[in-house]
């Protein structure tokens, strides 16, 4: 089903449909919950610790490279760390701290790594960040993303950076980094070269300034991930990268999304690909890519035989692009990823990926969607995908496809097997035609996901699905998406209703109704209540503009007393 990042239009559906997502902070009640096991964890530790310290104490010399800290340690303040710890009269004072530290942060603990993304840290957190560092001498993850006082603050952290020197991975995405942490960044980067990945994703003062935060990489470096998602990039940046790419010899994921203006110094970029034969991701959304961007890649990707994951989705200018034969795109015998949603495709560019996509015998996830001239001339590409049997994930959701092209993808879709997630979404002619899809449906064992929103299904096509159901088939199905189907009468919400107890596996349903519309519940409600009760999986139920007359109210809020509590239904409320 088409997500946000892929629409504009008004129908947006409440969850996201696609085998992957990304990005930006989420937050959660646990992150406010006591954990107690890592106390405990922290304690064992901290014992071991004062262990030692007793028994090198004639020294005065407190080494840590034989105690591996736990991430409660790591999370936790310490008092000076310029002396070791000699008594338990200073251990106790100590250990209150950290449990009190960990609760607040209420993060996992892993040896080795030091996790604090989206703590919420204040200045203060950040100074006990710093006052840690001394003692965790092994330390080889730091994750402080997605914490806005981070910026500001980021040189009291690098300037104790080389007492992690063995850090293999530095995370600092969304840290609201200034211009001086930017600069301190890149000094410091000289005293970690064990690093294999860096983020520096959503910070704009990065752009600008890349080459101050990765000139010091040298040939040899051993990034293997460097990501650099919307950090204002400017084509002086994007020029730099292709510089600086040849010395990146163990490079296996680059990320410059949504960075408009390196479509500029593409030429550069992917020059630099050229010697980048490790490489295994490559994503390029939304970064201002033109037709001419199309053959520039083309000559690249000869070289990047590993390549699993390409990603040129919400580049609006790229259309056309492929219609001259991108041969090169089919050498990539490995890929399993390709989205080219929202570019824009023309019927000449789907006539050129008619001959290169059935080739990509190894792709799993394949996204079309948001390419509204594909309707009409998608029909030889759609029924050619029955030469991709590794394919999970299809997603042709708002391709304004017509029966013919519907026809095509149904015929074709019988023949692969692997299907876990299908969108089809706002493709009006759905309507009336699901039968085309009842032998799909019957042998896709491992279908997941099914996103029917907006498709102008009428009361027939649900009750083929409430079929397919009630006969044993979709028992795997996780999420059902039926959204924005007005047409669909109470008869038709009852059939389904009465068989959605036969999902076991169901976590999300949504039946909501378009923007513009209200209607009561039905008779149907009954069902769906005695249908959630039988499943133990399921957390949402969205039922927008559905309006719960009073009596089903008070049949609802015992259920909500009897059953689960965590089951959202996202109604309109009560009448």
């Amino acid at each position: 089903m088409e997500n946000n990042r892929n629409t504009s239009h008004s129908e947006r559906p409440p969850f996201n449909l696609t085998m992957s997502q990304t990005r930006k902070k989420t937050s959660s009640n646990e992150e406010t919950k006591p954990q107690t096991s890592f106390v405990n964890k922290f304690l064992r530790g901290s014992k071991l610790r004062s262990s030692k310290a007793e028994s090198r104490k004639e020294s005065n010399d407190l080494k840590t490279t034989d105690f591996q800290p736990s991430d409660a340690t790591q999370k936790t303040p310490t008092v000076d760390t310029a002396k070791p710890l000699t008594s338990e009269m200073e251990l106790g004072p100590r250990l209150e701290k950290n449990e009190q530290f960990l609760q607040k942060l209420g993060k996992k603990a892993v040896d080795k790594c030091l996790d604090l993304n989206n703590s919420r840290l204040s200045t203060a957190d950040v100074r006990e960040v710093v006052a840690l560092l001394p003692s965790l001498p092994d330390l080889e993850k730091l994750d402080i993303s997605w914490n806005d006082f981070v910026g500001g603050t980021l040189q009291s952290i690098t300037e104790q950076i080389h007492l992690v020197c063995k850090l293999k991975s530095l995370r600092l995405g969304s840290c609201r980094l200034t211009t001086d942490d930017v600069r301190a960044l890149g000094e410091a980067l000289k005293a970690i070269p064990e690093l294999e990945e860096l983020n520096l994703s959503w910070n704009s003062k990065v752009g600008g300034n890349l080459p101050l935060i990765l000139q010091n990489f040298q040939e040899g470096s051993k990034i293997q991930t460097l990501e650099l998602v919307d950090c204002a990039l400017t084509t002086e940046d994007g020029v730099f990268v292709g510089q600086l790419l040849p010395m990146l010899q163990s490079l296996e994921v680059l990320d410059l999304s949504i960075n408009r203006n390196i479509g500029g110094s593409l030429n550069s970029i992917a020059q630099g690909l050229k010697s980048t034969s490790n490489l295994k991701v490559l994503k390029l959304h939304s970064c201002g890519l033109s037709q001419k961007s199309v053959k520039v890649l083309d000559a690249a990707f000869k070289y990047l035989g590993e390549l699993r994951n390409l990603d040129l989705s919400c580049n609006k200018e790229l259309g056309g692009g492929f219609e001259d034969s991108p041969a090169q795109l089919a050498t990539l015998e490995h890929l399993e990823v390709l989205d080219l949603h929202r570019c824009s495709l023309t019927a000449g560019d789907v006539m050129s990926l008619t001959q290169v996509i059935p080739l990509l015998s190894n792709l799993q996830e394949l996204d079309l969607s948001t390419n509204k001239n594909m309707g009409s001339s998608s029909e030889n590409l759609l029924s050619r995908l029955r030469f991709l049997p590794a394919l999970k994930s299809l997603l042709i959701n708002n391709c304004a496809l017509e029966r013919e092209t519907f026809t095509a993808l149904a015929e074709a879709s019988i023949h692969l097997p692997a299907l876990e997630v299908v969108n089809l979404s706002w493709n009006k002619c759905v309507g009336g035609n699901l039968e085309l899809l009842l032998e799909t449906l019957k042998l896709s064992m491992s279908l997941q996901v099914l996103g029917l929103s907006s498709c102008s299904l009428v009361t027939e096509d649900v009750a083929l699905l409430a079929l397919v159901i009630q006969t044993g088939h979709l028992a795997r199905l996780r999420k059902l998406d039926l959204s924005y189907n007005d047409s669909i009468c109470d008869a038709g919400w009852a059939l389904i209703c009465q068989n959605l107890g036969l999902l076991k596996e169901l976590t999300e349903l949504d039946i909501s109704l378009r923007p513009s519309t209200s209607r009561d519940c039905g008779q149907w409600f009954r069902h769906l209540l005695c249908a959630v009760a039988k499943l133990p999986e399921i957390t949402e139920i969205g039922m927008k503009r559905w309006i719960i007359p009073a009596p089903l109210g008070e049949e609802l809020e015992c259920f909500g007393q009897d059953h689960r509590s965590n089951i959202h239904f996202n109604h309109n409320g009560f009448q």
